[in-house]
Parts: C-alpha cells; sequence; structure tokens
C-alpha cells in the first residue's frame, strides 16, 4: 500500500473541540470500515485553518472516495515519496 499526504481547508479546524475531533475521527473510522478495500488512517495533524492527514491505500482514487463519504474536503492528495528525519543526516 501507498501512504499518501491529504491536505484539507477546514476553516477554524484548530478552535475544534475534543468532542468535535472525536466526530470527525468516528465519521472516518465508519467509512474506513465500509470501503471493503485495505485503507489505514495513520493520524491527523490539525493546523490553524487545515488538517492533514496520512493515510495508507493502494491509490489517489480510493483516498478521494474516502474523503466524498466522509464529507470531507480533500484538496489536496500526493503520495508520499519518502520521510526524513533528524536521523536522516547520520544513515
Amino acid at each position: 500500500m501507498a501512504t499518501f499526504l491529504i491536505e484539507r481547508y477546514f476553516p477554524g479546524a484548530a478552535d475544534l473541540t475534543p468532542e468535535q475531533l472525536r466526530d470527525l475521527a468516528a465519521t472516518s473510522n465508519d467509512v474506513v470500515e465500509g470501503l471493503g478495500v485495505a485503507y489505514t488512517w495513520q493520524r491527523s495533524y490539525v493546523a490553524g485553518d487545515k488538517i492533514y492527514c496520512l493515510h495508507e491505500t493502494d491509490n489517489i482514487a480510493t483516498v478521494r472516495e474516502h474523503a466524498r463519504r466522509c464529507g470531507f474536503p480533500a484538496d489536496l492528495v500526493v503520495p508520499v515519496a519518502a520521510e526524513i528525519g533528524p536521523d536522516t543526516a547520520s544513515a
């Protein structure tokens, strides 16, 4: 499976309450279960007016279908080419 980075424009995202974030997560989990294909939501980051997500699946079309069923925007969906961090410098 490939990993995809999803950028969602979500006005007021940083002001969402824990309950609202829980509801978004529950919606996503329900849709993942109903997709009928291999799909893993790794994690999401809420920052300003955006939510950035990392999902694993076989293709971009499935990521977009997940977003459609959830009612979430998926303004940018790109495959992750590589992951780097501080340890990359000494590898």
